[in-house]
């Protein structure tokens, strides 16, 4: 792998994953408020990252492999801790599975159509969306620890809500772009005719 400052920023937020999990153990509100700095400053590289690769162009098949696996662990494992530990309401563990089961679906279609040479580009509005995801994550982080005149996890959760909603919308995009190449690949030149039951 290219040990480029692009590249070594996405490698970051998978460094930085330990790190916020040792936060949810530490008292309030040190805790959650370092787990919120930590996530905030990963979610800074995560933008920071594509910005350096694209203006030194540096942009690298490493670095394409690495940054959604980066992004897609961090939340999942951070969503994971909050549910765990019960620093979410029990509804809202529902937009949460929206969004983990969604970046499974993506994933999987994204690997099938790499073997067709069919590229996934992100599009504006899944970027939006990953945006508001990390704001919810980042505010549910502080959860109870903020303010007493601030709802900070209400608000954590509702925009946690939105994001689901994004969510569904971005994944029904790319599995119906998706949809278009599957089945049509040709089948192996040494597969077996299909017999009939």
């Amino acid at each position: 792998m290219p040990m480029t400052l692009p590249n070594l920023l996405t490698l970051s937020r998978i460094v930085a994953i330990p790190l916020v999990i040792l936060t949810f153990y530490m008292p309030e509100p040190w805790g959650p408020w370092l787990g919120c700095v930590l996530f905030a400053a990963a979610g800074f590289t995560d933008w920071l990252d594509g910005q350096l690769a694209r203006r030194w162009h540096q942009q690298s098949e490493w670095g394409r492999f690495l940054d959604p696996i980066a992004d897609k662990l961090l939340v999942a494992t951070v969503l994971f801790m909050l549910a765990a530990l019960g620093r979410i309401s029990p509804p809202t563990l529902f937009p949460a599975l929206i969004i983990l089961a969604r970046e499974i679906l993506v994933s999987g279609l994204r690997e099938h159509l790499a073997t067709l040479a069919v590229p996934v580009p992100v599009s504006r509005l899944a970027k939006y969306k990953t945006l508001l995801q990390m704001v919810a994550v980042g505010w549910l982080l502080v959860g109870d620890a903020g303010p007493a005149a601030i709802p900070v996890r209400t608000i954590g959760e509702l925009l946690l809500w939105i994001a689901a909603a994004l969510t569904i919308v971005t994944g029904y995009d790319y599995l119906r772009a998706g949809m278009t190449h599957i089945g049509d690949e040709p089948a192996p030149k040494n597969a077996e005719p299909r017999r009939a039951p």
